[in-house]
């Protein structure tokens, strides 16, 4: 069994019907996963192939700024992704953006179904458990899952997007979202940009779509967010875009 949770839970007695989200908040590998070391450099596990480098900050503010309460991992991208379904190929990385993961390369199914079960499952059920609270509570949780995407991949052309807001088949909230965010008139805004949301097995189909539960993914673009200084300024920015995005969501059709 696992030393340290896969979660951390921030603002717990925030409102009940926004939860947010972070799939990729930490590059920590877990001492029970190669001994706490894929076998990457440190530069590499700095990188946007370990987590989603400001993405962790931007939400704890957001939990503070909207009093929401959060869910974030504790676990590397790389040791298991949370952002993928469990049949997912790319569920486990054995190459990513040009780097090779060492401790990867030789994971059999033994070792995968002891990571679902010690670190996917377990943040997934966190996320359940958030969700059950505030249906006890009388509300329907609106999803908001916060990512962050670098600028440009290996042998790549640079992505133009400050922000990009991901969706499926649910506009409820991202198409508010969208039309709040194009008006911001600095900002390249991506539309299901620079990632599709239309990604079955995801987190956001896992506890929104299946659900029914209005949600969308906003990515950053990780430059703007690589400092405390930049996590604080995009969340100021998007708690009142988020504040008026959710009250367009929840108002009747």
């Amino acid at each position: 069994m696992p030393t340290d949770p896969a979660f951390e839970i921030a603002n717990p007695d925030g409102r009940p019907d926004v939860l947010l989200l972070c799939d990729h908040a930490s590059n920590r590998v877990p001492p029970e996963v190669c001994g706490g070391d894929l076998g990457l450099p440190p530069e590499d596990m700095a990188r946007h192939i370990a987590y989603d480098v400001g993405a962790r900050g931007v939400t704890l503010e957001l939990a503070r700024l909207l009093d929401a309460p959060a869910v974030l991992s504790t676990f590397s991208r790389l040791v298991i992704d949370p952002n993928r379904g469990e049949d997912d190929p790319t569920l486990i990385m054995k190459l990513y953006d040009g780097s090779v993961i060492p401790g990867n390369r030789h994971v059999d199914g033994t070792e995968t179904a002891r990571r679902l079960s010690d670190w996917h499952r377990t943040y997934h059920d966190a996320i359940r458990a958030r969700i059950a609270r505030a249906e006890a509570a009388g509300a329907r949780p609106a999803l908001i899952s916060i990512h962050s995407f670098t600028p440009q991949l290996r042998g790549r052309a640079p992505r133009p997007w400050h922000v990009g807001v991901l969706w499926d088949r649910d506009s409820r909230l991202a198409a508010p979202l969208l039309e709040l965010l194009r008006a911001e008139p600095d900002l390249c805004v991506g539309d299901n940009e620079p990632y599709s949301g239309q990604l079955q097995g995801d987190c956001m189909w896992t506890h929104g779509t299946r659900r029914g539960l209005p949600h969308a993914l906003i990515e950053i673009r990780n430059d703007l967010i690589a400092d405390p200084e930049g996590e604080r300024a995009w969340a100021r920015r998007l708690a009142p875009i988020l504040r008026r995005a959710l009250d367009r969501a929840a108002a009747p059709a």
